[in-house]
């Protein structure tokens, strides 16, 4: 079931990539809009994060809890281990933590901390400048 999702995943970018070219208006826009927030965010953010930690930490506030290693490599498409590299530099930064699920002792859960609802915050800010700049 799960490779099918990702194989329908797959078909439907393929699909949009071929209906955009990169040269058209729509894309450039897009792009331009893209690179104006990560520059942005290079410049005022107090962390640099990847695009993978990037997407880690919005699937944890953005999507319904608990988020295990398992559950977040399985949402993202991503190993675990990539997943675990991941958290351990999140959790460095104070933006998520680990608890031990107390259902099941043996499994991790990545929860959010104030720090990380900060971080989003000002980013979503950014996100916000810009687009009403670019309307």
């Amino acid at each position: 079931m799960a490779t099918q999702t990702k194989n329908d995943k797959l078909a439907k970018n393929e699909k949009t990539a071929k209906d955009d070219k990169v040269g058209s208006s729509k894309i450039v826009r897009a792009l331009s809009f893209w690179h104006g927030v990560t520059s942005t965010a290079l410049k005022q953010m107090p962390i640099d994060l990847s695009a993978r930690q990037t997407a880690i930490l919005l699937n944890v506030y953005l999507m319904p809890p608990p988020h295990s290693i398992k559950s977040l490599a399985d949402d993202l498409m991503i190993s675990k281990p990539a997943i675990c590299r991941a958290i351990d530099a999140l959790e460095k930064a104070k933006l998520v933590k680990r608890l031990r699920d107390r259902q099941d002792k043996r499994n991790v859960l990545i929860q959010r901390t104030a720090k990380g609802s900060i971080y989003l915050s000002e980013f979503a800010d950014i996100i916000l400048s810009l687009s009403r700049e670019a309307a």
